[in-house]
């Protein structure tokens, strides 16, 4: 029988090593899995690269704690600015730091997902984010060519999930959720509620359990939405 729920945050963080590429879902203080965060922290994993959003902001719990601990070598993101725990790391040379447009940067974890190793766009065309880049000209434009993201572990927030690991979304909840969950070795989602097989309608699985290895039920108190 296929059951991906786990009992707790320490079951659902099992295996997590040293040096992994963790993509962290959400979009400011929307669908942000901040109760895995916090589990990630507390499984000492360290050297790691972060692929997310933004950098985390001052006040937010998680990722900036994670960072302030010196548990990050790396983050890729496209809004690095709000977090002076980052900012600081970042301007004495102690943290990597990848721009990526955020449109590419969606776009370059949805192609590791679907299997594509690359892509080409015009974001980023003559700019120092395309710099060293390979480019090609298509139709008389210049397009420079971006790396499909691929990680280790995904941690991404949902609404609701069954036993077989598909999820459900809320509203806004979906954005980098979805993408990211597709593409990474081991993926872990966070939700609100367990629900029976068949409860969620198909027109609303934003994530099939294919994708999704753990799911962990989350106390309202630890969630990042209401």
């Amino acid at each position: 029988m296929i059951d991906k729920r786990v009992a707790g945050i320490a079951a659902a963080m099992q295996g997590i090593h040293d040096g992994a590429t963790v993509l962290v879902g959400g979009f400011g203080d929307v669908g942000h899995p901040i109760a895995l965060i916090q589990g990630l922290l507390e499984t000492g994993a360290k050297d790691l690269t972060i692929v997310c959003n933004n950098a985390g902001r001052n006040r937010d719990p998680g990722l900036p704690q994670l960072i302030a601990l010196r548990r990050v070598r790396k983050v890729i993101c496209s809004f690095p600015k709000g977090s002076p725990v980052f900012d600081d790391l970042f301007r004495a040379g102690s943290i990597e730091l990848d721009i990526v447009p955020q449109g590419t940067l969606a776009e370059r974890i949805r192609a590791a997902g679907a299997g594509i190793a690359a892509f080409y766009t015009r974001t980023g065309v003559g700019t120092q984010l395309g710099a060293g880049k390979e480019c090609r000209e298509f139709d008389g434009d210049t397009y420079v060519m971006e790396r499909a993201l691929f990680a280790d572990v995904a941690l991404v927030e949902a609404w609701r999930a069954d036993r077989w690991g598909n999820l459900s979304y809320r509203g806004s909840g979906r954005n980098f959720n979805p993408v990211m969950a597709t593409a990474a070795s081991l993926t872990i989602a966070q939700v609100d509620d367990f629900v029976p097989l068949g409860k969620i309608s198909p027109d609303l699985i934003g994530t099939p359990g294919i994708y999704v290895d753990r799911v962990v039920k989350v106390p309202s108190a630890l969630r990042s939405t209401p």
